[in-house]
């Protein structure tokens, strides 16, 4: 099946944003009552066809986005090599880990579509497995409606702590990783927008 056919999860900008009552562009804390209000409109979701969506900005994509961080307080950096998928953001360092979501069948609630699908992400990229996830804490959105990609995209933003060693590159064509001192990155020019938002940020 081609990427293009995978059925995704989006949610109509209009319900998201609550007719741009809720529009916003960098990083939104789960603390914001904005954000809480476009939290409550995720369930609205619906699925549809990936190559259908990529151009079609009145529809979010929802994309699952990680922030891993070691015992010793380092962020996880990664470059994407131009083994990667999305075309647009090779060559370009992100502190991201995670992608588009998939309908859960017999989930209890959105949080848990949030949760399973950051789970697979994290465990086919850079190895790590659900009993080591557990600790996943959502923190909120990033949305950047300045460009193409971050038109049809928002992501959901997740922080978790993590051993290093159970961190290994599952996908070596694609991406490379290593471990960053938090407050060492002050360059963000190689940095995909989204996580040059959450850096300024944090």
């Amino acid at each position: 099946m081609s990427k293009y056919d995978e059925q995704i999860i989006v949610v109509p900008r209009k319900t998201i944003f609550e007719d741009e009552t809720n529009a916003f562009n960098g990083f939104l804390s789960k603390n914001d009552p904005q954000g809480d209000s476009i939290f409550k409109a995720l369930p609205h979701y619906e699925v549809k066809r990936r190559g259908d969506m990529e151009e079609d900005p009145s529809y979010k994509q929802l994309i699952s986005y990680c922030l891993l961080e070691n015992e010793n307080n380092e962020l996880l950096v990664y470059k994407r090599l131009s083994g990667g998928g999305e075309e647009r953001l090779h060559g370009q360092s992100s502190i991201g880990v995670g992608g588009h979501m998939n309908d859960v069948v017999g989930a209890q609630s959105i949080n848990e579509i949030l949760r399973v699908n950051a789970q697979r992400e994290l465990e086919e990229e850079v190895g790590l497995s659900e009993q080591n996830s557990q600790n996943m804490d959502y923190i909120g959105f990033i949305n950047d409606d300045t460009n193409e990609v971050g038109k049809v995209h928002i992501g959901v933003v997740f922080k978790i702590k993590v051993n290093s060693q159970d961190i290994e590159v599952k996908e070596t064509d694609t991406l490379k990783i290593e471990w960053v001192e938090q407050g060492k990155i002050d360059d963000y020019d190689n940095f995909e927008t989204w996580s040059a938002l959450i850096l300024k940020d944090l």
